[in-house]
């Protein structure tokens, strides 16, 4: 069988997770041929071909699938029990990090983490790609991505879902809105205003589906791709939109916009981090989904807070 040593077992992992020999190169620092070289050795170790390429990449054969989960485990374990004694000091770390945020998230989360980055992490830098519900989970696992943040529940044994913090909707209207002047509405006043609603890429899907379950979708008029632009919309006409409670008391504080209770309860949205296992990331990556759990898990959303204290 020959020796087997954890550098094998890590390569094997992150082929895996990844589908790529390149992804898991650069994770490793090291060339493409060493993968390459330490696939070799793995098959010969297992007598498998473990992972057959196709159009995107590597897939992992019925035997890879078998030693996933025992190898990824394994290694967790290792590198846990390795990292209690690590001194890592993110004041004099450089790098760039490139993470996924909807525009939602690029308008409220991303100045709280830059802030605290610039204070703890000041040689760190960012590169921020649109969310895209469809294939963040790929571009995690190919390395393209460090971390993404998102309201869907992606499911996906090759990556962590890290929940950070819960927010419930609410109604943003123009400060002047005409008709809706109250801190409530009923029903009856959502049906006799005119929506603007989002469908895009972001996954952010509550505010159709709460006026699709209510039969007013015809009410909407105007379906825009990015939450971002709601507030200049609204405060220029007399349109009403469902948003996530903190995003709309970001956008209060910089537009002529305010927030009305909904006449009906909305379940809670969780906000959450994804990554790949902790025993797949590099040290830097470990430091980042560390920092960014931290950071961003410090918001208090209303939602979280007993109905008594929640702020009218």
């Amino acid at each position: 069988m020959g020796t087997f040593d954890l550098n094998l077992a890590r390569v094997f992992v992150l082929l895996y997770e990844t589908g790529s020999v390149t992804a898991t190169a650069e994770t490793l620092h090291v060339t493409q041929p060493t993968v390459s070289y330490s696939l070799g050795k793995l098959r010969r170790h297992f007598d498998d071909e473990l992972f057959r390429r196709n159009g995107r990449g590597l897939t992992p054969t019925a035997g890879a699938r078998r030693l996933y989960e025992p190898l990824q485990r394994a290694l967790a374990e290792i590198d846990g029990t390795v990292r209690q004694g690590d001194a890592f000091d993110p004041g004099t770390m450089s790098g760039r990090f490139t993470i996924a945020l909807s525009d939602l998230g690029e308008a409220t989360l991303l100045p709280r983490l830059l802030a605290a980055a610039r204070e703890r992490a000041p040689g760190v830098s960012f590169t921020v790609r649109p969310f895209d519900v469809e294939d963040a989970e790929g571009q995690l696992r190919r390395g393209d991505l460090d971390a993404f943040v998102a309201t869907p529940v992606i499911t996906s044994h090759l990556t962590v879902r890290i929940p950070l913090f819960r927010e419930r909707y609410v109604l943003m209207v123009a400060a002047d809105h005409p008709r809706v002047r109250g801190d409530s509405v009923t029903l009856a006043d959502l049906a006799a205003e005119h929506h603007a609603t989002v469908f895009g890429p972001s996954g952010h899907v509550a505010p159709r589906a709460v006026l699709a379950a209510h039969g007013l979708l015809e009410r909407v008029a105007v379906d825009a791709t990015r939450f971002s632009m709601l507030p200049y919309l609204l405060e220029q006409t007399d349109l009403i939109a469902i948003v996530p409670e903190y995003v709309g008391e970001v956008f209060t504080a910089s537009h002529r916009v305010r927030l009305v209770r909904l006449p009906f309860e909305t379940e809670p949205i969780e906000i959450a981090l994804y990554a790949r296992h902790e025993s797949s990331r590099s040290p830097a990556q470990r430091w980042l989904v560390q920092f960014m759990a931290q950071v961003l898990g410090e918001q208090v959303s209303p939602a979280q807070l007993p109905p008594t204290a929640a702020p009218r």
